[in-house]
């Protein structure tokens, strides 16, 4: 983003002091380095000026001159004309993105992708005005007409030029019949109904003796798509996929995913689908063909996690992402990101500890960072097979990555390192303690140095409880008196209190520290929070030679039962 800024605030300053770049050192010139062309009414514009704007796709100099042509009584001949309407059909009257600013392109193509799909076409702008003036209508001004609108989802009106045409007996392309075809959704509201439009539709082509081709076949899987109705989907599914076979269209990615999303519903019956397209297109190279053909990859590791959770099926899709040049169309990173979060969940639930860890250690963090949910997975997985050995490598992981902000991470590491207790006694567990306690500590001070900010993290009395029981294991004796005082010093502010088991291992690391005064301290807290504090005051009184003041307190803390052998 930062090489983006810098690229438009280079193009800035070449046109705001376009008297500083007018000079031509390349030879031969290039174009790309010379500041555009400023127009004004005063401008000498020819039909040459406007052919040139027009295939340089400059949107807004294009219309200028048309206008100051029309103005000036240039004739405009009807090429141009054509040429102009299918421009601005085409961008919609807005500037296309440079090719440069590749970032902000992706940003906006992503946040459109996201919306719900509505109405932008520019009613009465000049592509209609232009329309209206190419006399008489030829197929090719329709086309373009119907085509923009078509594409900018202005689809009643297209649909009635389209019937215009028709009338007039002129010769529509496939193309125009495929715009038509994708806007179907928007004409019709039953099933039923759209299902006819679309055979009128296909049955009008055979009239003109067009022949169907792959964005047809993709525009009506795509209308069938938006059937609610399952049985009825699948059916013309099935249908449209035999007649096109017999065409002889060759199916694109793109109508995989179709087929994808028609017969693995979040609500319908399991599909295996899937496994005929895998065998259909197992090791075979695919090169785009259609804008939805990007989206295959990601929803197909989807109905393996979701809709089969099959973890052999999920590797042959992979599999399939890496032959020749098909990682091309995994998309742009957001849905890079989609596929391998649900490669990731997935693997975590099925794979073995081992074979997780090998393809986790070859894609993270150079292909994929793990979202916070994934790494919840992952933890889960560590849990699960009793792999708590990894924990100070997935911790530095979740540092690296800028997830200990969430709240369930941390809880759920701390759960992990206190319910598996390292054993000392094996040499490969020796460190652990002290790895433990390092982790223990980063947490702690996470959730005390976000007190200051908006989105804080808060201590609870289970989650300091768990930090000071590691600590304690750790044998960080500093650092965990210093976590008690806190606890003792903000028992008002922190709901909940650590677990008796867990104030039972601190005064136990107080008799090995002999530390009394730690101790009581202790035995005072969990009688202020009606804990166990005779078992403690028993433990204390065993563990200590204590003093006569020392005693007198535990007296006046738990009576003088804790005497009593």
């Amino acid at each position: 983003m930062a090489q983006e800024a810098g690229r438009k605030a280079a193009k800035w300053i070449k046109e705001e002091h376009r008297n500083l770049f007018m000079h031509q050192e390349a030879q031969p010139p290039i174009e790309a380095f010379a500041p555009k062309m400023v127009f004004n009414e005063e401008s000498e514009v020819t039909l040459e000026t406007l052919e040139q704007l027009i295939k340089q796709s400059l949107i807004q100099d294009a219309v200028f001159v048309y206008n100051l042509m029309k103005t000036k009584g240039v004739e405009i001949t009807a090429e141009a004309k054509q040429s102009m309407l299918e421009l601005l059909s085409f961008y919609n009257h807005e500037e296309p993105m440079p090719e440069e600013f590749y970032e902000e392109r992706w940003f906006k193509e992503n946040t459109q992708g996201q919306q719900r799909q509505t109405k932008t076409w520019k009613d009465g702008d000049l592509a209609e005005q232009v329309f209206n003036e190419i006399e008489p209508k030829t197929p090719q001004a329709y086309a373009a007409i119907i085509r923009g609108m078509a594409k900018y989802y202005q689809a009643d009106r297209a649909y009635a030029l389209f019937q215009e045409a028709l009338e007039k007996q002129l010769q529509l392309d496939t193309a125009t019949y495929n715009s038509i075809i994708n806007n179907v959704n928007f004409l019709k509201e039953t099933p039923d109904q759209k299902w006819e439009l679309c055979k009128d539709l296909l049955q009008q082509m055979k009239q003109q003796q067009l022949k169907p081709d792959l964005g047809t076949l993709n525009g009506l899987l795509e209308c069938i798509s938006s059937f609610g109705n399952y049985k009825m989907g699948r059916t013309c599914a099935l249908q449209v996929l035999s007649e096109f076979k017999k065409l002889g269209v060759e199916l694109s990615l793109g109508s995989y995913y179709y087929v994808l999303i028609i017969f693995c519903r979040e609500r319908g019956p399991v599909s295996h689908v899937i496994v005929d397209i895998l065998n259909e297109i197992q090791g075979k190279e695919f090169k785009i063909q259609h804008p939805k053909d990007t989206y295959f990859f990601a929803t197909a590791m989807d109905v393996c996690r979701n809709h089969l959770h099959d973890r052999s099926l999920a590797k042959k899709v992979d599999k399939l992402l890496h032959v020749g040049n098909n990682y091309d169309l995994i998309g742009d990173t957001y849905k890079e990101s989609i596929y391998y979060r649900h490669y990731f969940a997935l693997l975590s639930q099925t794979s073995t500890i081992e074979e997780f860890l090998e393809t986790y250690d070859k894609l993270v963090p150079n292909v994929y960072i793990p979202e916070p949910g994934i790494m919840e997975e992952v933890l889960k997985m560590i849990e699960l097979n009793g792999a708590y050995e990894l924990m100070p490598r997935f911790w530095s992981d979740m540092v690296i990555f800028d997830h200990i902000n969430r709240e369930s991470l941390l809880l759920r590491t701390l759960k992990i390192m206190l319910n598996n207790k390292p054993d000392v006694t094996v040499k490969s567990q020796q460190q652990l303690p002290e790895q433990f306690a390092k982790v223990a500590l980063d947490i702690y001070n996470k959730v005390v140095e976000s007190e200051g900010r908006a989105k804080k993290l808060s201590f609870t009395g289970q989650m300091i409880g768990d930090i000071l029981t590691i600590l304690v294991r750790g044998g960080n004796w500093e650092k965990a008196v210093e976590v008690f005082n806190n606890i003792d010093k903000n028992q008002h502010r922190i709901p909940g209190t650590p677990s008796d088991a867990c104030l039972m291992e601190f005064v136990e690391a107080a008799i090995v520290n002999k530390s009394p005064s730690q101790a009581l301290q202790c035995l005072q807290y969990a009688v202020e929070n009606h804990m166990d504090g005779l078992t403690l005051a028993e433990r204390i009184n065993k563990g200590f030679t204590l003093n006569e003041v020392h005693i007198a307190k535990m007296k006046s803390l738990v009576g003088d039962s804790f005497l009593k052998e």
